[in-house]
């Protein structure tokens, strides 16, 4: 039996099933879903992501039976529709819409009103009785195909449809009569020949066929691929495409098009939210291009525009209802699509919505206590990276701002930055580091790379369901859009805001995500408070996660904040950081600069009891939990100055000649420092470093255990050990010292001295390593440095090229190698368990703050991994995951 490559649906039966969406993708699955339930579905067919795996694969050529198939399909709409495609006097128009199986809102291409040429247009009048509308349908799916299969630049017809209004004294589409939309068609046509030297096609199979091959070719677009990329989807799932039965909305006033989301997706609130328009069709909603007005009444605020339920009031009720069966039956919030032709409501998609983190929390905790879903449900529901978004910070109440504009809160956040007016632009300029606001008369598709590299965006036009707000949310970015109080003016790269205040690139702008406001200059920020819902998830997340958690912290304060955040210790306290403290660099630099022994110590005597003051502010603040302590790991040349005038005020400071100090710079500098004499080596070459910093977190220790009935275990860190030798050595020397505190203080105080595995020779011997080392843990940036052959510092220059060109999967510093660096981490692991079975196993590298290397170590059986405090919630939450997957 051939292949089945097309799947039906259509008069409440369908050939394909929601949980179809590999095949069907999530369109197409969920179309036939809905028309399965009993929805209003216009019919239609799906052409499965085989094809477009075959049509890639077989150099843009489809499987011979998919022509038999499409043509068979085509006739079953036909059927039901009692229309016939191409038939000059009742025609059939049809849609051909993408659906990848993950969302991909307005990534990849769409045409409408497919099958009109100048003879079914007629056909059109007779059926409708309505000429303009006719010309309308025409006109909108000439300018579409003519953009998406043909190629043609968009903009060349809008100048058209913008001089024939300018010509009319108009300001909207909807104030063109039929003899103008007539006369545009036309033109349209006349400019595609002169322009492309090609006759725009009239045969409507002809039509279809480019229609479909173009939304093929869209899921190899670069607004697509940037948009897989940011999102972690991969090139080989392909699309599939739909053909459905057109429904217009744009007949007259009976009629509408309009977006919806079954609850709020900015702030997760249980409303119906969306937006519509009278006399259009759906890419009207979201182009910005006509201020689309709200479903229902309340949350019309200023009451400037008529709501659904007031306009169309038994279509409003009836598509209410369709709201609660689709959450009812989805068990989720959805994003759906609509249509109203002459008074009769149509569903055209749904799909799970996208939403901001702080939506995806209150709706998951919503729909438990709604009983929708239980708690392992709403823990999954919620993606680990979103939770990124839900620590922006928001504008300081008390500071002082200068609102120049105010549009619709699209997207939650507050930031600042230099205005740019292209995506090119904010891309450009965020390479260099800087934070850019792109501001745009509205984004489209093509906008995607500059919106990612933006810090926040600001649109004159568009609703709250419009391409900027949906991209921003799903992005977690800062959006304020529909923003009527500017006027963009490209040519001249600057927007007039109130009161003629005027905005030039360059110039820095606060948005406010959260209430629409646009401000001058840059605005203070306040850290986030993570209360309520999120406090009721953590604790979810918590009860089903395995793993623990620590953070990597080398203050009190930022202790505390990983504690408030959820921390269950410290995996990595990075000693270096409290030498180039101002107060003690001078000892340090003394300490380096000292030729002798006696003078080294005399130099780390003035420094034990400022590291020990350290310790006791971390000791305090994580009370009852444990902290590691990572010993120097730097060469001693990073704690000198370089420059010249540097080293010039130094030689006066401490009363060393200037020769003497350029020379001890000189001796120190190294090639290769990231390989050179650091970590270990510096403690075995230098014993009296090392003793000074464990007798600082000893004494730390036994003084609060002895005078506050402190519980301390302190876990001693030794970095970069290659051989057990080096090990062996250096944690004889720490017992010693350790011991010699313990019995000074009286007390009796428990502690653990192991190893960072950071060099693939200590992974590869860790089953030698292991019978010095009470724990490990795995430096991961360093392990990847040295498996890899990279300098992270350096590595810059081309790594993003290999990512682009599929070189790499991801960057191996962002996101754990898990071929390579996450096998040396497992044997690691198994190695150390089959010597030390108790052996306490941990990862302290920035990679324990990505989910998907978070899930990694889940499943290799480290009993915790360490990351920076901001995101000690997502490394809970990822946790939480690998343990429910």
């Amino acid at each position: 039996m051939a292949q089945k490559f097309v799947y039906f649906f259509g008069n409440g039966q369908a050939e394909g099933r929601a949980d179809m969406k590999n095949l069907l993708g999530g369109k197409g699955a969920n179309l036939a879903e809905m028309t399965s339930i009993g929805l209003p579905v216009p019919p239609g067919f799906t052409i499965s992501t085989d094809v477009c795996t075959e049509f890639y694969k077989n150099d843009r050529q489809y499987p011979a039976s998919l022509a038999a198939e499409v043509s068979a399909n085509l006739q079953r709409i036909e059927e039901l529709m009692g229309r016939k495609f191409g038939d000059p006097a009742n025609p059939l128009l049809v849609s051909v819409r993408s659906g990848a199986r993950a969302s991909m809102p307005g990534m990849m291409d769409t045409v409408l009103n497919l099958g009109l040429n100048d003879t079914t247009v007629q056909g059109i009048i007779a059926q409708s009785g309505d000429e303009r509308f006719a010309y309308d349908a025409y006109r909108r799916f000439v300018q579409m195909y003519s953009d998406v299969v043909m190629g043609m630049r968009k903009e060349s017809l809008d100048h058209l449809l913008d001089m024939k209004k300018e010509e009319r004294g108009v300001h909207l589409d909807t104030d063109l009569t039929a003899a103008d939309w007539k006369d545009l068609v036309a033109a349209f046509k006349a400019k595609v020949k002169e322009e492309l030297g090609q006759v725009f096609p009239e045969d409507p199979k002809e039509q279809l066929w480019g229609a479909i091959g173009a939304v093929f070719g869209s899921w190899m677009n670069q607004r697509a691929i940037t948009y897989r990329k940011l999102n972690n989807i991969p090139a080989d799932w392909g699309t599939a495409v739909n053909v459905q039965s057109m429904v217009y909305g744009n007949m007259g006033n009976d009629c509408a098009t309009g977006v919806a989301f079954t609850r709020d997706p900015s702030t997760g609130e249980n409303y119906f939210f969306g937006e519509f328009l009278v006399n259009a069709q759906g890419e009207d909603v979201v182009a910005g291009i006509r201020t689309p007005q709200p479903i229902n009444r309340v949350k019309d605020k200023d009451g400037k525009l008529p709501s659904m339920e007031e306009v169309l009031p038994e279509c409003y009720k009836q598509l209410a209802q369709i709201r609660d069966i689709l959450e009812k039956h989805y068990k989720d919030m959805q994003d759906i699509e609509f249509t109203i032709e002459m008074g009769k409501l149509y569903m055209l998609q749904t799909r799970t919505g996208k939403r901001t983190a702080p939506a995806a929390i209150k709706i998951a905790v919503d729909m438990v206590r709604e009983g929708l879903i239980d708690e392992k449900t709403a823990v999954k529901r919620v993606v680990p990276s979103q939770l990124d978004q839900l620590l922006h910070p928001s504008l300081d109440p008390k500071a002082e701002k200068k609102v120049i504009a105010k549009g619709l809160p699209a997207s939650p956040g507050a930031v600042s930055g230099e205005v740019v007016f292209s995506a090119d632009e904010a891309e450009a300029e965020a390479k260099f580091g800087k934070k850019v606001i792109l501001v745009r008369i509205e984004t489209s598709p093509e906008d995607i790379h500059g919106m990612h590299a933006a810090q926040g965006i600001l649109t004159a036009r568009g609703g709250m369901t419009s391409h900027a707000a949906v991209v921003a949310r799903g992005m977690g970015k800062c959006c304020v859009a529909g923003c009527g109080d500017i006027k963009v003016d490209y040519n001249a790269e600057s927007f007039v805001a109130r009161g003629g205040v005027v905005v030039k690139k360059g110039d820095i702008i606060t948005l406010d995500g959260s209430c629409g406001e646009v401000m001058q200059g840059a605005v203070p920020t306040v850290a986030p408070a993570l209360t309520g819902d999120f406090a009721q998830l953590m604790i979810w997340v918590d009860k089903f996660r395995t793993m623990k958690v620590r953070t990597n912290a080398d203050t009190p304060h930022d202790s505390k904040v990983a504690r408030e955040f959820g921390a269950e210790g410290i995996g990595l306290c990075r000693t270096e950081h409290m030498f180039f403290d101002a107060e003690r660099i001078a000892a340090v630099r003394e300490m380096i600069l000292s030729e002798e022994l006696e003078g080294r110590e005399k130099a780390l005597a003035k420094i034990l009891p400022m590291q020990k003051g350290d310790f006791l502010g971390i000791f305090r603040e994580m009370k009852g939990l444990p902290v590691t302590i990572r010993l120097l790991d730097p060469p001693l040349h990073e704690f000198l100055p370089q420059d010249e005038g540097d080293i010039e005020n130094l030689s006066k400071t401490m009363k060393v000649p200037v020769n003497a100090l350029k020379h001890k710079v000189e001796f120190l500098h190294e090639f290769n420092p990231m390989l050179g004499h650091r970590g270990c080596r510096l403690g075995i070459t230098f014993p009296e470093i090392y003793d000074m910093q464990v007798r600082a977190i000893m004494e730390a220790a036994c003084e609060l255990v002895k005078n506050e009935g402190f519980s301390i275990v302190p876990e001693i860190m030794i970095p970069l050990i290659a051989t057990v030798k080096e090990l062996q050595i250096l944690r004889q020397n720490a017992v010693a010292i350790c011991e010699e505190v313990i019995a000074q203080y009286g007390v009796k105080v428990e502690y653990l001295i192991g190893t960072m595995i950071e060099l693939p020779r200590a992974a590869l011997t860790a089953d030698e390593i292991a019978v010095e080392a009470d724990f490990f843990s795995f430096g991961t940036n360093d392990l990847t440095q040295t498996t890899f052959g990279l300098s992270r510092d350096d590595a810059g220059k081309f790594l993003p090229f290999y990512v682009d060109n599929g070189v790499l999967p991801e960057d191996p510093f962002v996101s754990l190698d898990q071929n390579g660096v996450g096998q040396l981490v497992k044997m690691g692991c198994e190695k150390g368990r089959a010597t030390r079975p108790n052996i306490k196993l941990g990862i302290c590298g920035e990679h324990g703050g990505d989910p998907e290397s978070v899930i990694f170590c889940h499943k290799i059986g480290l009993d915790y991994v360490s990351c920076s405090p901001f995101r000690v919630p997502i490394a809970r939450l990822a946790a939480a995951h690998a343990a429910l997957a």
